[in-house]
């Protein structure tokens, strides 16, 4: 694994590296996935790049191609070999955002009626009228 200056403290560099302890689900050249230590639900899981890069903004194309491409082949597996017909796939990107480890990765929260669980988001319709103008500073 490359080292680069913020991966030294990260405690998933450290479960890429196999200083801390994790339950591999997955593993390739590029990208890592285990068994979320504080799980919301069984099998939730983390994939993660191998590679330390903060969060979306920091984390190159083909890097992200490559984890994407992890968590669809989980979510089918879990799918296949469990059941599991309902997932969350989240990201959080930035303090903002709720972003608690600042090395990129990707939530499978396999979801069951009744679990207890919610994200639920105040919705602004108001926003509708600046569409055009939001879009406008896009280009």
């Amino acid at each position: 694994m490359e080292e680069r200056e913020a991966s030294r403290d990260c405690i998933f560099c450290k479960v890429v590296k196999g200083e801390a302890k994790s339950w591999k689900v997955y593993e390739d050249e590029n990208v890592y996935a285990f068994l979320d230590i504080n799980p919301v639900s069984e099998y939730h899981t983390l994939v993660i790049p191998k590679k330390h890069y903060s969060d979306i903004f920091d984390t190159p194309e083909d890097e992200m191609k490559n984890v994407i491409s992890v968590v669809k082949k989980l979510a089918s597996l879990y799918n296949t070999k469990l059941g599991i017909k309902n997932v969350q796939i989240i990201n959080s990107s930035g303090t903002e955002a709720q972003q608690d480890i600042f090395h990129i990765h990707f939530h499978i929260v396999p979801r069951r009626e009744g679990d207890d669980q919610d994200i639920k988001w105040k919705t602004h319709k108001e926003w509708r009228a600046r569409f055009d103008e939001l879009l406008s500073q896009l280009s």
